[in-house]
């Protein structure tokens, strides 16, 4: 395996069973740190369990028409994100500042019986795929979308800087998607089907065609305006 593969990160003995982190306006990527605020109650029990355990949650995008069951088990996408707590900090009244790691894709098989406050799902890890078909034609898709994506940034040298040392040349193209793909506003239906498919040929193209789409209108990238990016809340 290369230094680069997730599957360093999961520990040896996982089983599938996690607990589910369900929101409705988060789509969570491999590859990337997302801060999480986490103040309900259930979902306090939810990290504490994580944290006396394998520190792993899954983020799932909740499906619309979650607003009359939100405080039950409404619907979620099945394809997740599978996510380990890097860091945690936890505040005099119980609440928690996180910041989760996103280790790969997980496509959920069913949900566990409701035995806890929080949820807890089985799911089966999805890694990236790359086709032998697609070999030739990866690296110029990987310099399309990075000057594609270069165009989008905001002028400030310091962010282009900082941006070139992480994207040039160094992540697989599977990662580097993904990496795009969470830091611009995009909708979050459209960063769901980015998720949901785990042909790294198939999401490159995708995501392609919608840099191009957005080429001259400057979408917003996450760090733009403040870093670290605002905490996502529960």
């Amino acid at each position: 395996m290369s230094t680069f593969d997730p599957r360093n990160d999961l520990p040896d003995e996982f089983d599938g069973s996690v607990r589910m982190f369900p929101l409705p306006d988060l789509v969570m990527f491999p590859h990337v740190m997302q801060p999480l605020h986490v103040f309900e109650p259930r979902y306090r029990q939810m990290v504490e369990a994580a944290l006396d355990d394998d520190r792993l949650l899954a983020m799932a995008l909740l499906k619309p028409g979650w607003e009359p069951r939100y405080e039950g088990r409404p619907p979620v996408f099945p394809d997740a994100c599978l996510g380990r707590i890097a860091t945690h900090y936890r505040l005099e009244d119980g609440r928690y500042h996180l910041l989760l790691h996103g280790i790969c894709r997980a496509r959920i098989s069913r949900e566990l019986p409701p035995d806890q406050a929080f949820r807890e799902v089985v799911v089966k890890p999805a890694w990236d795929l790359y086709p032998t078909a697609g070999a030739t034609r990866r690296g110029d898709l990987q310099r399309q979308i990075l000057d594609r994506f270069r165009q989008i940034l905001p002028d400030a040298a310091e962010i282009r800087q900082q941006l070139d040392q992480l994207l040039g040349g160094t992540l697989p193209l599977g990662a580097l998607c993904d990496v795009i793909g969470y830091s611009l506003d995009f909708d979050r239906c459209f960063k769901q089907q980015l998720l949901a498919e785990p042909n790294v040929d198939h999401r490159a193209r995708t995501l392609l065609e919608q840099l191009e789409n957005y080429a001259g209108t400057a979408p917003k990238t996450r760090g733009e305006d403040t870093f670290p990016p605002d905490f996502s809340l529960n």
